[in-house]
């Protein structure tokens, strides 16, 4: 999964509640006859309530302990539910021949990954300072221990939004000259002490650093812009991508798609109007839906929660690169972190 809300990226023990249920089933409308895939598998909440609708489910999930789980509900529900271990960026690959009737994207860390000490998702519990959802690639300790600090701070700033990244990134700097980050406590303690916690903060001083480097490691926002793409190829005409988002950065991208999809027409008074190009999809109601407050008050990880929905239409789908989503400029920075 993807991006949290950032109130919750510190993670709390939640037990994992599928956020905007409700507003998700009346935007895919599953029911008999329909394969809606559920690219974010999770605990399977989603995935449940479509099941129980009548309609088939092909899940997806980079994280093999979300698979692994998933047995009991497998044999309750044969032939209609099947899992893969993967990345949601190559939904396309997993979607029947002719076509989807829809894609639903959760975008938030999982509750279960944040419960799991030894994740290093969260600093709320000690863990490795880890933060891979798949199990594989570099960590987060090795981003911090190896990155340069001028990188950290484009790190932290473009993928937390940390007005303090430069502090934080020299004083892992040094702190790392004596002895490297191994523990989610190690880096959480630091930043206390460059970033004391006030009173009135709502948040831990170390959240949105923790944000940026599960975001980095993970390479989230790339992914989620390729998830788009993909869900544009696999759809059918009439079917529904649907997209939950917790943090301004991935809502954003999920906005500037949709918006560039509906086949506008550009210009201005001053200028002739640019020819629309073909509509890819049309607006599902409104253009954003957030959680209710009455949801929010029973699942704190709904507070941020926004959902976007958009029908496909039956235009084919232009090959079309990352660079049309604006993502952060973090390409020449080294996958394993750089090095000093």
């Amino acid at each position: 999964m993807g991006i949290a809300g950032m109130e919750n990226a510190d993670g709390g023990p939640v037990r994992h509640v599928p956020v905007m249920l409700a507003e998700v089933l009346k935007a895919l409308e599953p029911v008999s006859g329909k394969v809606i895939l559920d690219g974010t598998f999770g605990a399977g909440g989603y995935s449940q309530a479509i099941l129980e609708a009548g309609a088939d489910v092909v899940g997806l999930d980079r994280d093999p302990n979300a698979i692994a789980g998933a047995a009991d509900m497998l044999a309750a529900w044969p032939g209609k539910l099947t899992l893969h271990h993967t990345r949601f960026s190559v939904l396309d690959r997993f979607a029947p021949e002719e076509g989807l009737d829809g894609v639903v994207l959760d975008i938030g860390v999982s509750s279960m990954q944040v419960d799991e000490a030894e994740r290093g998702f969260s600093f709320q519990k000690n863990g490795p300072l880890d933060m891979r959802m798949s199990g594989e690639g570099v960590s987060a300790a090795d981003v911090v221990n190896r990155a340069k600090a001028g990188d950290l701070t484009r790190i932290f700033g473009l993928l937390g939004e940390e007005k303090n990244a430069g502090r934080i990134a020299r004083a892992i700097e040094r702190k790392r000259a004596e002895a490297p980050f191994e523990t989610t406590r190690d880096l959480a303690s630091l930043i206390e002490t460059v970033v004391p916690r006030k009173a009135k903060d709502k948040i831990h001083p170390a959240t949105r650093v923790f944000q940026a480097l599960r975001v980095y490691v993970n390479d989230e926002l790339g992914e989620l812009a390729q998830a788009l793409l993909a869900a544009e190829r696999s759809l059918k005409p009439g079917g529904v991508l649907a997209v939950v988002t917790f943090h301004s950065l991935e809502d954003r991208i999920v906005k500037q798609f949709i918006s560039a999809r509906l086949g506008k027409a550009g210009g201005s008074r001053h200028l002739p109007e640019v020819a629309p190009a073909p509509a890819l999809f049309e607006q599902k109601g409104k253009a954003m839906i957030a959680a209710s407050e009455a949801e929010a008050a029973v699942n704190p990880r709904a507070r941020s929660a926004k959902l976007r929905a958009a029908i496909r239409t039956s235009a084919e789908a232009p090959e079309t690169g990352l660079d049309a989503f604006g993502l952060p400029a973090l390409a020449e920075i080294s996958r394993l972190g750089g090095h000093e």
